[in-house]
């Protein structure tokens, strides 16, 4: 959580952030701290229309053959219901997940699921990774046998489905959506030539995918990004799924909140940034 004594601490401090749903908020944040905030959002949403997964999905349910359903995100919460909205209306699709164990990996899809006037069986506790999901699906929901349904964000998580699996669950995947690259490339090209410039003093990164992103839009200088971030720049990272993937690809992230939420992230930054600046660059 913010905290009013850190305002201003990032005077004068250039701070690249990738985040695209809440860009304006996170920019409006970390400019209250004094930060020069450089936007480059690094995705978008885009919707699977016509999706045969979640017809499906839906078709296993009204059957009853469908005996759990773990819900990754608000967004795709809520998607999964536009999905199935022509064959299934709001409240007969509330029904019918009414009738079977609900999983929510953190608070966006209970607050999705509260829309529908519906409570999850087992939450995953913070930071509401898919390490967590797994522990409270062992103690809460053994799904050994169990018909397990899984509503999919932007990528299937490997790691989630393989521990399912290992666990003698039967998976369904339903995608809802998933990532592109911006349509307008031009922001976050730019943000890749302030870091290789090291005109970057702060990169900021909401989830894993902005990863993915960055290094595939920077090309062959993927490898100097890579090193520039580690000699210039302070990343940033809002919690161990974003902070797995930048370890995957040789980033090492250097604030992570104690909470995976943007204002804990802005406060982490704005209390610890300065001082780790001041120490890489007086390294190189």
């Amino acid at each position: 959580m913010e905290r009013e004594l850190d305002v201003g601490r990032l005077e004068g401090l250039s701070v690249v952030a990738f985040e695209s749903r809440r860009a304006a908020e996170t920019e409006h944040l970390l400019a209250r701290h004094g930060a020069r905030v450089v936007s480059a959002p690094a995705l978008r949403e885009v919707p699977i229309e016509d999706n045969p997964a979640a017809l499906r999905f839906l078709e296993e349910l009204e059957k009853g053959r469908i005996d759990a359903l773990i819900l990754l995100t608000g967004v795709g919460t809520r998607a999964l219901v536009e999905a199935v909205a022509k064959r299934c209306p709001r409240g007969r699709f509330a029904e019918l997940l009414g009738g079977i164990p609900l999983v929510a990996r953190g608070p966006k899809p209970v607050a999705a699921l509260r829309e529908l006037g519906l409570t999850p069986r087992v939450r995953a506790p913070e930071p509401n990774t898919w390490r967590e999901l797994l522990e409270a699906l062992d103690r809460e929901l053994p799904v050994r046998s169990l018909r397990v349904a899984m509503q999919e964000y932007g990528r299937t998580n490997p790691d989630l489905l393989a521990g399912l699996q290992e666990r003698g669950a039967r998976v369904l995947q339903v995608p809802v959506y998933r990532w592109a690259l911006p349509h307008d490339l031009r922001p976050l090209e730019g943000a890749i030539e302030r870091i290789l410039d090291h005109d970057a003093d702060v990169v900021v990164f909401t989830t894993a995918v902005q990863v993915d992103h960055l290094l595939e839009v920077a090309g062959d200088a993927a490898n100097d990004v890579v090193q520039a971030l580690d000699e210039g720049a302070v990343v940033a990272s809002i919690g161990p799924s974003a902070s797995e993937a930048l370890r995957e690809h040789g980033i090492r992230p250097e604030i992570e909140p104690e909470h995976p939420k943007l204002g804990y992230l802005v406060g982490a930054i704005a209390e610890q940034a300065p001082v780790l600046l001041a120490r890489k660059r007086a390294k190189h």
